[in-house]
């Protein structure tokens, strides 16, 4: 059996079960590709997150990092547990409004924010902004001033810290798009800006340092990093941050050969390490704020998929094609991403071959898995791809005219439609005819 899945996931059928209810009868009903997320792995996750906190009886937020994600069910379940979310664009933060999450709990990411987006946030009184570079900050003065408002924010610094990571989902090193760097002074001189700014009321700095990240030591010199600079903006400018936010990137379980802690214990470590150098420094003790976003959303969701035609070459391994592929998960295309795959009639079967998981998609790099161990598979199967639940459905297009992929929410056994799977009409439904004169 596949050790991601728990006995109580099978169930007397021998079929696996997601948040309750069984697998194949979201495949009938639903159809496939389809995306499930098992919702009380999610609540799970989040009142992990938080008791780490109340077990220090540190005050904190767990802000949900919306771009692994974004749904209005999504920040619904988010709400209801008392979470804060993080949105980097109008579309996310439109979807938030209509969710109706609490907009003293959204904070404003982006390395690039419009003047639009920034109207918007200011418009519905968005918690906090963080800042993440110099023409932000005029812009977000010059949206305040036109309407007579002011607002929260922090800054975003680059602490110099790589994390052993995939080179395109590290944030954290001076040569990067995000963030004020230290080094050259940017950050102290983002500083002065916003203290001399009536219509900003600066609350603290804010790091991130990557992604899908295994070992403790990045976090804990960020951290480190970020009440050093907390300390030189007391000594040097008489301010003293309210809040160290140190973003998120705690690694999941994808295959068998990662080993990562689990995301409460890097939150620990972390919050121990701000413990340790703030009494050093003899700062008071700021509130811990954290990101997280895969580590919510990954290991709650679920692809299904269904076994089309298969391609048999001697001495090669054989391609068993399903009804997805990269336009519903562009991860191992984009950056050789691994996933586990299981067969969702019988998840105890014991494999057979290795076989090369190829998607529909007219591109040769449409692999999901090139070595997918599996039993033997017929056309009409249903094979449940695990762990797929961050930037697989935040990632979709529509590539080839495909539609993406319906959304279900499972738990206590009942199934929840959440987003619609997209008609043929939804997918030309912006086109206009053109006719030359």
């Amino acid at each position: 059996m596949n050790s991601q899945i728990a006995p109580d996931q099978i169930n007397a059928a021998g079929h696996l079960t997601i948040g309750g209810v069984d697998s194949l009868e979201l495949a009938k009903e639903y159809g496939t590709p389809l995306v499930v997320y098992d919702v009380a792995q999610i609540r799970r996750q989040i009142r992990a997150f938080k008791k780490v906190f109340e077990q220090r009886q540190v005050d904190y937020a767990v802000s949900y990092a919306s771009k692994a994600f974004a749904a209005i069910a999504m920040y619904q379940v988010v709400a209801h547990e008392g979470g804060h979310v993080d949105v980097v664009s109008a579309g996310e933060l439109y979807t938030a409004i209509k969710a109706n999450f609490p907009m003293e709990n959204v904070s404003f990411h982006g390395n690039n924010k419009s003047r639009a987006e920034l109207e918007m946030a200011v418009d519905h009184h968005v918690g906090m902004i963080v800042i993440d570079n110099f023409h932000e900050i005029e812009l977000l003065n010059e949206v305040l001033a036109s309407r007579d408002q002011s607002i929260d924010v922090m800054i975003r610094i680059t602490p110099g810290i790589s994390a052993h990571t995939n080179k395109y989902i590290q944030t954290g090193q001076v040569d990067s798009k995000f963030g004020f760097d230290l080094q050259s002074g940017q950050a102290d001189e983002a500083l002065q800006k916003i203290l001399a700014s009536p219509r900003m009321h600066m609350k603290g700095l804010h790091a991130h340092i990557g992604s899908q990240i295994f070992e403790l030591n990045g976090f804990q010199m960020a951290a480190a990093k970020l009440v050093e600079i907390a300390a030189h903006w007391r000594d040097e400018f008489g301010y003293e941050p309210e809040i160290v936010n140190v973003g998120g990137g705690f690694g999941i379980r994808y295959v068998s050969a990662d080993h990562p802690l689990k995301p409460e214990d890097f939150v620990a470590a972390i919050i121990e390490t701000i413990k340790e150098e703030t009494q050093k420094l003899n700062l008071k003790m700021p509130a811990v704020w954290i990101e997280p976003g895969r580590s919510i959303a990954g290991p709650a969701g679920y692809n299904l998929y269904t076994v089309g035609s298969r391609k048999d070459v001697p001495g090669l391994l054989p391609y068993v094609m399903i009804d997805g592929g990269m336009g519903d998960n562009i991860r191992p295309a984009l950056y050789e991403a691994e996933y586990e795959t299981v067969l969702a009639a019988d998840p105890q079967a014991e494999n057979a071959e290795t076989v090369r998981l190829a998607g529909k998609y007219c591109e040769s790099g449409d692999i999901l898995s090139q070595h997918q161990p599996l039993p033997k598979t017929k056309p009409g199967d249903v094979l449940a791809m695990l762990d797929t639940g961050a930037y697989g459905y935040a990632m979709a297009s529509n590539y080839n005219r495909n539609p993406r992929p319906a959304v279900v929410f499972a738990e206590n056994g009942q199934a929840h439609l959440v987003i619609e799977r997209e008609s043929l009409d939804d997918l030309v439904h912006l086109d206009r005819s053109y006719s030359q004169a």
